[in-house]
């Protein structure tokens, strides 16, 4: 057995729940039916968090032809980094990163500081934006569909997302994993032996940019560790925000 099978993630949160076999049987038949219809433009946007690593598994275990790439926001833990290296050397895949152009980030940085994310929701939306959102319209360019690791029960703000559906862009968004609980992640994850974070050990449900991650407690929200000074529930990058959810305090600054 691999050594990312005997994990305390694991052994917390791994259970068979009833039709775990008919989910991961739906989540392939959505991800086969998008790379045949999607052929050679289609890519799964991976944050590296157990969610994406169980889409990568299949991806890489049934040889579909679907592109996997992530962003390095220039702010990562250690342990992302290196998962990054891990996925290739397993799975014997490429893995794509897009990363903010650094005279970006030196700007930012250098006009309001490394701390900015915290001082204001409107600086922290911006810093997202340079990290991350410039670089995901990159790794975007040219491709007609990309496959998330969203679930429903992440957040409430995420309680209602799809299967599937057409992006601000009119892309094919797939989120095949949406109705997955947390025990279904991890069961998969422990069954297949698929590589992970190890800060998912160490109480990170949710993994994001390391200013703004943090362990979780013991009852605490599945995503109570990220962004976790600031008020209100939809804490969201911007990443999968719809235009139409999002309000003008929500908006990055031009």
């Amino acid at each position: 057995m691999d050594e990312t099978t005997t994990g305390r993630a694991i052994a917390l949160h791994a259970r068979a729940l009833p039709s775990f076999d008919g989910r991961v049987e739906r989540t392939l038949a959505l991800l086969r039916e998008a790379a045949a219809q999607h052929a050679g433009r289609i890519v799964q946007a991976t944050s590296l968090g157990a969610e994406d690593m169980i889409i990568t598994d299949l991806i890489a275990r049934h040889r579909l032809p679907i592109a996997v790439a992530t962003l390095d926001t220039g702010a990562l833990h250690a342990p992302t980094l290196a998962l990054i290296d891990r996925l290739q050397a397993h799975y014997g895949r490429p893995v794509e990163r897009f990363a903010p152009p650094a005279e970006a980030v030196v700007h930012f940085v250098r006009t309001h500081g490394e701390q900015a994310m915290y001082r204001s929701l409107e600086l922290r939306r911006a810093c997202c934006a340079v990290r991350k959102l410039e670089p995901l319209g990159r790794l975007l360019a040219g491709r007609s569909a990309w496959v998330t690791g969203l679930r429903r029960e992440q957040s409430d703000a995420r309680g209602g997302v799809a299967e599937a559906e057409t992006d601000a862009q009119g892309r094919l968004k797939l989120s095949p994993l949406a109705d997955w609980r947390w025990a279904d992640v991890w069961h998969y994850i422990g069954r297949h032996g698929v590589p992970y974070n190890p800060l998912h050990d160490d109480f990170y449900p949710s993994i994001g940019c390391a200013p703004c991650t943090r362990a979780i407690a013991l009852g605490e929200d599945f995503r109570a560790g990220r962004w976790w000074w600031e008020q209100g529930s939809a804490k969201e990058c911007g990443l999968h925000l719809a235009p139409d959810t999002v309000t003008t305090d929500d908006r990055v600054p031009a």
